[in-house]
């Protein structure tokens, strides 16, 4: 479990081995979402997000973001054991908790290579798309796996 737990990172942390990776000719791929309850949808997407660069940072949702966007009675799981659950992946290099409803200002700082984001989404739309592609990097736009989401998982358990 402490190799996990060391794959959390504070932003600070996570910069500085940003620094580190470019020295050694890493492409850092970045994603990130809320994780609430891990399903394979999340395992299908961060695997494919991996595949856009050679480490992968994921942004995570802190609680309090996680409230403010999906509402009081989420997150599910707390953001210490949604982080690890992550960490525990072996396509997750690092995972990195923000406070903001959005990763702008992490990404101000991070600046990876490659920010990928699910096909629910467009690049027009992203609140992030400036400051990705103002620092050099692109965006990637994947495939959502069809029928899996945390709050479709919510929904289910709820009718049982």
């Amino acid at each position: 479990m402490e190799a996990v737990s060391k794959r959390v990172l504070t932003i600070e942390q996570v910069v500085e081995r940003r620094k580190e990776w470019r020295e050694a000719g890493e492409t850092v791929a970045f994603t990130n979402g809320c994780f609430d309850i891990l399903h394979v949808g999340h395992l299908k997407t961060l695997t494919r997000a991996r595949e856009e660069g050679t480490i992968l940072v994921v942004g995570l949702n802190s609680d309090e973001s996680v409230k403010r966007l999906k509402g009081p009675t989420r997150p599910v799981n707390t953001q210490q054991d949604r982080a690890l659950l992550l960490a525990g992946l072996r396509c997750v290099d690092a995972v990195v908790v923000f406070e903001e409803d959005t990763p702008v200002p992490l990404l101000e700082q991070l600046q990876p290579d490659v920010h990928v984001k699910g096909g629910d989404y467009r690049v027009e739309d992203l609140p992030e798309a400036d400051t990705i592609l103002r620092h050099g990097g692109r965006i990637a736009i994947i495939d959502l796996v069809p029928g899996r989401s945390t709050t479709g998982l919510i929904e289910k358990t709820r009718s049982l």
